[in-house]
């Protein structure tokens, strides 16, 4: 069923998501902003990871890199028990860039926690297109969650028994091995012969790099929620993804020049067991899903700041915000939170 919806083509497959976004918001809290270092399962070396959550504080701005964020360093935990929420950005990524996403949840009563990927980030691409990257990536993100919960400032506010994961691009496949998907990546050398000239996911023709033949796709079972921005799908069929029960929300523009739609949200919305609730933006590319720019960014990475015309960014954030708080609001239980 097809319907326009807040300048969005809206795709329901399942519950109704209109219902979701239609709950009402709470009066928005301030948002803490704070950095946790803990090691990397793969390596055991050094990796990091940004926390936004609720804060008794005023509202604060920080800039970061190219990115002005509107949270307070290291502010007090305003009191409650918080569900969390762990962010996996795309290849070469930076986890600030949803920040928007991520201080919309904490103001709503989330702990999000972005994960820096070790070797898939913005300074550092050494483990691209790996097996050690596919699998452990999701491994990266259950570290996380433990780190949270040992966390001095954040983890007696967590309840960690309640997790959501947010996957954009290559973070969504991190996301639905997190959640009991197996991949393979079989699939992916099939799709890269029938479409070679798919530069992005065909670089090395569709063949992982064999650097590890330890690791394996496992599954966290405090993964209770997934949302999914512009996925990459490409190793998943049906039998691929048979474990993934938990309920997804999912996200991708119909002009994504980097990961097609049909064979990725679209295979996906098809192919998942639990039938998901699926939005598809009219007009929008891959990296619409990235925070809206500053003007800096703007000038220095136009690539990644410019949508077709017509396409508001601003609006779209504002409804995907809208649209998360209520999905995980719904999916992960109510917030225990006082002192509002």
């Amino acid at each position: 069923m097809l319907r326009r919806c807040s300048a969005l083509l809206l795709v329901l497959s399942g519950c109704c998501l209109v219902s979701l976004s239609s709950q009402a918001l709470v009066q928005p809290l301030p948002v803490g902003m704070h950095q946790l270092s803990f090691h990397d399962p793969l390596d055991q070396q050094p990796m990091q990871a940004i926390a936004f959550y609720p804060a008794s504080a005023p509202p604060g701005h920080i800039e970061m890199d190219l990115y002005q964020v509107a949270a307070s360093l290291d502010a007090p935990v305003a009191p409650g028990h918080y569900p969390l929420i762990v962010l996996s950005h795309g290849n070469s990524g930076s986890p600030l860039a949803h920040h928007d996403l991520a201080t919309a949840l904490a103001q709503q009563g989330f702990v999000v926690l972005a994960v820096i990927h070790p070797g898939d980030n913005y300074q550092d691409q050494s483990r691209l297109g790996t097996l050690s990257n596919l699998y452990g990536r999701p491994l990266q993100l259950s570290a996380a969650i433990d780190a949270a919960s040992q966390d001095p400032l954040l983890g007696r506010h967590l309840d960690s028994a309640r997790v959501g994961v947010i996957g954009y691009s290559a973070g969504g496949e991190s996301a639905l091995i997190l959640a009991g998907a197996q991949p393979e990546p079989e699939h992916l050398r099939a799709y890269c012969q029938q479409v070679p000239e798919d530069a992005d996911a065909c670089a090395t023709q569709g063949r992982l790099i064999a650097d590890r033949d330890d690791l394996e796709a496992s599954a966290d079972p405090r993964v209770a929620a997934l949302l999914l921005l512009a996925p990459l799908g490409l190793m998943f069929d049906k039998q691929a993804l048979a474990e993934v029960r938990v309920p997804v929300l999912l996200y991708s523009g119909d002009d994504d020049q980097v990961l097609a739609l049909e064979h990725n949200a679209d295979a996906l919305n098809r192919s998942l067991p639990r039938a998901p609730y699926y939005r598809v933006v009219p007009g929008a590319g891959h990296f619409v899903f990235m925070a809206p720019c500053s003007a800096q960014m703007a000038r220095l990475l136009p690539y990644l700041c410019e949508d077709a015309e017509g396409v508001d960014r601003v609006a779209i954030h504002h409804q995907l915000s809208a649209d998360a708080v209520a999905f995980f609001r719904k999916t992960l239980g109510p917030v225990q939170a006082s002192g509002r």
